[in-house]
């Protein structure tokens, strides 16, 4: 539980940065990402230690895969959440550049399904799992449209060339933490259901 929220707080400060240029949060996402990295580095050695001791089968070992493989992604979104500051700290060395309309929408969203996603995982509620994973197509719409402002940016004005390059790599990392909080739906779906649900193309 303690990581769930040092990720969720992360991906808030990396949003701030990028989105509200307090580019003085970017050096603390360092510090926080290094503390996740122990975290799950030490959850990971917890569940190799059940497997080991314990040989869980049936539900049990269920329950230990998810989480290792939960584990796995909330540390790759921290990671995320630190090139998303990093991005941002770049696109406001303009001080003019204009964040696109659509991505702080897509922040939001994506923000939302991490925090479903975890949820539906704490709660064993498979309904909410798959309803993350729908959300996923609004993320990849929005930054379609985000992409677009970028280009029109860039042909109107190449000072902001260098930004608009920046901000799409943010856009970019946004949108794996969407596609990671699909993960941690999908293995809460096979956790509470016993159902492979990945590679299904949204028929769930």
């Amino acid at each position: 539980m303690l990581l769930f929220g040092s990720v969720e707080r992360m991906i808030e400060h990396a949003t701030e940065v990028l989105c509200e240029r307090n580019v003085a949060l970017a050096p603390q996402l360092a510090a926080d990402d290094s503390s996740v990295d122990q975290t799950e580095v030490e959850i990971e050695e917890d569940c190799l230690k059940i497997l080991a001791l314990h040989q869980p089968y049936a539900s049990d070992l269920r329950q230990v895969a998810t989480v290792l493989k939960i584990n796995s992604d909330l540390e790759r979104i921290a990671d995320l959440a630190c090139n998303i500051a990093d991005r941002g700290a770049c696109v406001h060395q303009n001080k003019t550049f204009p964040i696109p309309d659509d991505l702080p929408e897509m922040i939001r969203i994506a923000t939302q399904m991490v925090r479903m996603s975890l949820d539906s995982f704490v709660d064993l509620n498979g309904v909410q799992a798959k309803a993350v994973i729908e959300m996923d197509s609004s993320v990849d719409d929005l930054q379609l449209a985000v992409i677009d402002e970028l280009l029109a940016m860039m042909k109107q004005d190449s000072a902001l060339i260098e930004g608009a390059l920046h901000c799409f790599s943010a856009s970019r990392h946004i949108e794996r933490i969407a596609d990671h909080a699909v993960n941690i739906a999908e293995d809460t779906i096979y956790l509470v259901d016993g159902e492979i649900v990945r590679h299904q193309n949204g028929d769930i």
